[in-house]
């Protein structure tokens, strides 16, 4: 018999929304974490982003919440604002619906408007530490009465450097409280932090071939800082992606390739931690709306955003851990769909490769900046570990490698996006910028 959503125990309310929506089958996910939290028990649910993590434990909340009790009863912790915003907006849909109450706490908001706010008899908020954290201090918030606490991204808010106020916020909630924790990845201390907060928890994997999504094609570029850009712009024209995310490793570089973009004619912006949560905001709505081609970002970008549409990523600079890499890449291949991840490297870099190909398990096909196939000796590579690239503890390579040593003249001109033989401007005839081979997908759920 197969399984749906009313077989699980989710409203009929709540499933012919879903229906309605596109959203029939339930994901693997949602099959294997849905019962388990309906019984009640803790979870620790090991899935890639764009699997359908958010309705896994959006829907088992939301049959548990009691309306006519006026306290916050569940409590959803993300890394970044955008996802806190992502996640808010899905569980209203559906929380509108049972006259259940939701609210967003994170910074660049007005804190007063969310005092006022949480004041209202508030069911479910989600937020992020920082806010959370900032709540608590001023007692606008109480939490012993949250009976359902969700850590999201919980191998991101340890990069972060933020599970300091996350066990400070968990230490505000119920003791009797039912505890979810979803990761793409399961570092230690993620592990430890479960063994401390969770009681005999389910441990979920959703098995996949390879660490990565399958549907994913993954291919790596090795080209020098000066061709860069020229290899960038002539794969967005061999390509052209529906919507695509470049990813930098800091925001001047990203506002540098992003300036460089506009200037030869693409519709490009920026998104990093410099700009305000309104200018983040308005950047996100256009890109999700499909009103810019590229988004040219850091990291932040990686942290659980699901936009639809999104075809391409390009890691402009490759990623120096292998945790970074699988979030930038899974912003693209989401929901069943297929996506290309594209990431450059320069030959001082063939380490960061290796180390991602030994992190996914799999090996990822490499080409010159002539689209000439290259094959990498794997022996060779290990034995390169001079200037302390790859260290090694009780025999086992470390999972982060430090930065390539650059300096003087060299290590200046990687600041800044080499910007030589611009062309002009594209016009609309035979631009990348008019995308008539692409229809606007139809909508699906997470």
């Amino acid at each position: 018999m197969p399984v749906d959503f009313l077989t699980m125990g989710i409203r009929r309310e709540i499933s012919d929304y879903l229906r309605g929506n596109g959203i029939i089958n339930p994901t693997p996910v949602q099959v294997q974490v849905i019962p388990v939290l309906m019984a009640g028990k803790d979870v620790i649910a090991q899935a890639q982003t764009g699997t359908g993590k958010t309705l896994a434990f959006l829907l088992p909340i939301l049959e548990k919440i009691e309306a006519n009790k006026p306290h916050v009863q569940a409590l959803i912790i993300t890394p970044t604002r955008e996802l806190a915003s992502q996640i808010t907006n899905e569980a209203k849909k559906l929380a509108d619906k049972l006259g259940i109450n939701v609210l967003s706490v994170y910074g660049g908001q007005d804190a007063e408007r969310q005092i006022n706010k949480l004041k209202r008899n508030m069911h479910i908020v989600i937020g992020t530490p920082g806010r959370l954290m900032d709540h608590l201090r001023r007692k606008t918030i109480s939490l012993s009465g949250v009976s359902k606490l969700v850590l999201d991204e919980a191998d991101q808010m340890l990069h972060m450097g933020f599970l300091d106020d996350v066990e400070k916020i968990i230490a505000q909630t119920s003791f009797k409280r039912q505890t979810m924790l979803f990761s793409a990845t399961i570092p230690p201390k993620i592990r430890a932090l479960a063994a401390r907060y969770m009681r005999k928890p389910a441990d979920i994997r959703v098995q996949s071939k390879h660490v990565t999504l399958d549907e994913i094609k993954q291919i790596m570029v090795e080209v020098n800082e000066q061709g860069k850009l020229d290899k960038l712009c002539s794969m967005i024209d061999e390509y052209r992606p529906y919507l695509a995310i470049v990813f930098c490793h800091s925001k001047q570089r990203v506002s540098a390739l992003n300036t460089a973009l506009i200037q030869r004619g693409y519709e490009a912006d920026e998104l990093h931690g410099d700009l305000s949560q309104v200018k983040r905001v308005r950047v996100m709505r256009r890109f999700s709306e499909a009103k810019l081609q590229i988004l040219v970002a850091t990291d932040i970008a990686a942290r659980g955003l699901d936009i639809e549409g999104v075809t391409h990523i390009f890691n402009y600079d490759i990623p120096h851990d292998v945790e970074g890499y699988i979030h930038r890449i899974g912003r693209t291949g989401r929901a069943g769909e297929t996506g290309l991840a594209v990431t450059f490297f320069e030959p001082e870099e063939r380490l960061y490769v290796r180390m991602i190909e030994q992190g996914i398990n799999a090996s990822v096909e490499k080409y010159n900046v002539d689209g000439q196939k290259i094959i990498m000796n794997a022996n060779k590579e290990r034995l390169r570990r001079d200037g302390g690239l790859f260290m090694h503890r009780k025999g086992k390579a470390e999972s982060a490698l430090p930065l390539p040593k650059r300096t003087g003249k060299k290590a200046k001109n990687r600041v800044e996006i080499n910007q030589k033989s611009r062309r002009n401007p594209k016009s609309a005839k035979g631009s990348a910028l008019k995308r008539p081979y692409v229809t606007k997908r139809k909508r699906t759920g997470k």
